[in-house]
């Protein structure tokens, strides 16, 4: 399953590092989520037709932890 690169970004927090990678191949686009802790990877895939919905879910959260800060 060959795909293409379309775009990246790197967040460093403490000891891990992710990545955040939008694809396309075949079936479509999709945002591959990267997580390494000292070379040990987790990922997961978001297909980009999702991504609003994934995008608010995560404002949802940040804006509930902010009002517990």
């Amino acid at each position: 399953m060959d795909s293409d690169l379309l775009h990246t970004e790197k967040i460093l927090a403490d000891r891990k590092i992710f990545f955040l990678d939008l694809k396309q191949n075949a079936r479509g686009m999709v945002v591959k989520i990267t997580e390494d802790v000292g070379g040990n990877r987790d990922t997961i895939m978001v297909p980009a037709e999702i991504l609003e919905d994934f995008i608010a879910a995560l404002t949802d959260i940040k804006a509930t932890a902010d009002e517990n800060e």
